[in-house]
């Protein structure tokens, strides 16, 4: 596949060939770090420091100014080091992304520089509350020159690793905000409360906001609760970032699969192979798994594509580039998710009860890829695409959960 960057932007081998030691590194401590469960405090403060976390930001501001499609490609290659590392720095390059669109008025320039200078940023929006679908508990008031923060999050992606924190807030007007605070402000705590079964390295857990002081320019509000209804093509964009992590499982799935197909010596009595590299069913599979993967990658690269064309697009064609982004995504989604469980789970075939030993931790997998697939359920995007497709209804660009109304 032929990279669309411009004379004038990085290409994928430029930038794959400079990461290459670091994401060396990164995959050979990943098994490992799934076994210890020990967060990869290290590698993403090496990304950071590489420049990986500033790859799109523009050139005259300390980064790489890679375009969107080249972006996910690193995303894939850094999701088959280790797919904990793209999901939680989904909410630090979904700032970078708002940053771009030109969404954070006058203080954008700023933060640019703070991310060049490689800060990360995490963060903390979803609730597990009482509040009704849309709506916020924590809340910002005014307090003196600036505003107090108060609230509890779940979910708080990437936060544990993070120097700034974005917090989804409402405002006493009944608006919503977003409130931008440092990971160490007095009444700042991160807990390390994640109990999922995959994906167990994205520090996932709880933020709680206690009376945290934030200054006016750190917060940005917006009337109404929920989003607008309006498509935006940040949405694609987040969906985008789980689906370039969960490619990189499927990658890596293969990656392992065949090396431990190539370390084997013992073949079976029913086997018709030399070595169980020879075994023709054994190559069957091998084949099989590594079309799936290629299948799914390309759908994510495509909707990439699809993305890219859509911030770029001149005013008055971008809303209806975002929606086909947007659909494009989705039905990446349905292809890439069951494709790539597929392949997490077919690839026991190739090793009998051998391949389920911890220390392979071949089951990691499985367990990365069910997670990242169970994020805006397959179940709900089927429904919105054949409605879309057989009635016109509109795609959804907001996610929430909450109690019903």
């Amino acid at each position: 596949m032929t990279d669309t960057a411009s004379p004038t932007t990085p290409t994928h081998d430029t930038l794959r060939a400079r990461f290459a030691p670091l994401l060396s590194r990164i995959t050979e401590g990943s098994a490992e770090r799934d076994r210890e469960r020990r967060l990869p405090h290290q590698e993403v403060r090496e990304l950071a420091e590489a420049g990986f976390t500033a790859v799109t930001v523009p050139t005259a501001h300390g980064g790489e100014g890679a375009g969107i499609e080249t972006f996910f490609r690193l995303l894939i290659d850094l999701g088959e080091a280790d797919s904990n590392l793209p999901q939680l720095l989904r909410a630090h390059f979904a700032f970078v992304n708002d940053l771009l669109l030109g969404e954070e008025g006058p203080e954008t320039q700023r933060w640019f520089e703070v991310i060049g200078r490689g800060e990360v940023f995490g963060n903390a929006s979803h609730e597990r509350s009482a509040a009704t679908v849309g709506d916020l508990v924590t809340a910002i008031v005014p307090d003196g020159d600036g505003f107090r923060l108060d609230g509890e999050k779940h979910y708080s992606t990437g936060s544990l690793f993070a120097d700034w924190i974005n917090v989804s807030a409402s405002t006493p007007e009944g608006g919503r905000a977003r409130v931008t605070v440092r990971a160490d402000a007095p009444g700042v705590t991160l807990s390390d409360d994640w109990d999922g079964f995959g994906q167990t390295l994205t520090g996932s857990g709880s933020s709680r906001f206690e009376a945290v002081a934030v200054p006016a320019d750190q917060v940005r509000t917006r009337p109404g609760g929920g989003g607008d209804g309006r498509p935006t093509s940040q949405t694609s964009f987040l969906q985008l970032v789980l689906l370039a992590s969960l490619v990189g499982v499927g990658r890596a799935a293969v990656r392992d699969a065949v090396a431990f197909v190539r370390s084997r010596t013992r073949v079976y009595s029913q086997g018709s192979g030399a070595t169980a590299a020879q075994d023709p069913l054994v190559q069957q599979v091998v084949g099989r798994l590594s079309a799936r993967v290629a299948g799914a990658e390309d759908a994510v690269l495509a909707a990439a594509r699809a993305l890219e064309a859509a911030q770029d697009a001149p005013e008055d064609r971008r809303d209806e580039l975002v929606d086909a982004a947007e659909l494009r995504t989705i039905q990446a989604q349905l292809t890439a998710v069951p494709d790539v469980l597929a392949v997490t789970t077919e690839l026991f075939e190739v090793g009998g009860a051998s391949a389920t030993s911890t220390g392979r931790a071949l089951d990691r997998h499985w367990r990365n890829a069910r997670t990242l697939g169970s994020h805006n359920p397959v179940i709900y995007q089927e429904r919105a695409v054949g409605d879309r497709l057989l009635n016109g209804t509109g795609l959804l660009y907001f996610w929430s959960t909450g109690e019903k109304k």
